[in-house]
């Protein structure tokens, strides 16, 4: 438990800050559809990118600078894209509505989420990095701190995609899927400048 609290704590405090990824994932919820194949991948992704951290990945990644370079315009070009789809979502006469009757095959839905999680260096910061470097402080109990932060990962998606999901009746208006998907364009143009510009 020494281990396993911090290790939960410390992935919530990371996780929590609203980006691409979670973006999408409240945004798939709303709509009902593929939530729980979102929310796998999400959290199997970062347990799977915590565990190699812990491993010792993150060492490897911290001497490898142009990795990180090639991660990042990857990840602005497809930011980007996303954002400008999402404005062109916003002014389209068929608003995706509540009952999700517009919504992405799951092909789609995987490509684009495993693109949120992969092709954003933050992630690899954050993940692989961070909690990499702060889990083998705890020496040999270091495997309870990367299972304390893959749990959050779990709580954390659950939470907000089936959150959204049992939310979504109350948000059937057109005009609410308007803003939504203009919040989002903000928050992908966001994050595709901040990575631009970011000093790894």
């Amino acid at each position: 438990m020494i281990a396993f609290l911090p290790g939960l704590l410390t992935g919530l405090s990371l996780i929590v800050a609203i980006g691409a990824q979670n973006a999408f994932v409240i945004r798939q919820g709303l709509t009902k559809k593929h939530v729980l194949l979102v929310v796998a991948i999400c959290a199997i992704s970062d347990a799977l990118l915590i565990l190699l951290g812990v491993a010792g990945l993150g060492a490897l990644i911290s001497g490898l600078p142009w990795l990180l370079e090639i991660i990042r315009w990857f990840g602005v070009a497809y930011l980007t894209w996303f954002g400008i789809r999402s404005i062109r979502s916003a002014f389209k006469t068929q608003t995706l509505d509540a009952s999700g009757v517009q919504s992405a095959s799951s092909k789609t839905v995987v490509l684009s989420v495993l693109g949120f999680t992969f092709l954003n260096p933050h992630v690899y910061l954050d993940t692989v990095i961070l909690l990499g470097s702060i889990g083998n402080q705890f020496g040999q109990n270091k495997w309870w701190f990367a299972l304390g932060a893959a749990v959050a990962s779990i709580l954390w998606f659950s939470s907000i995609g089936f959150g959204a999901k049992a939310a979504s009746r109350f948000m059937a208006k057109p005009v609410f899927w308007k803003v939504l998907d203009l919040v989002i364009a903000a928050v992908m143009f966001g994050i595709a400048i901040l990575l631009a510009f970011y000093t790894f």
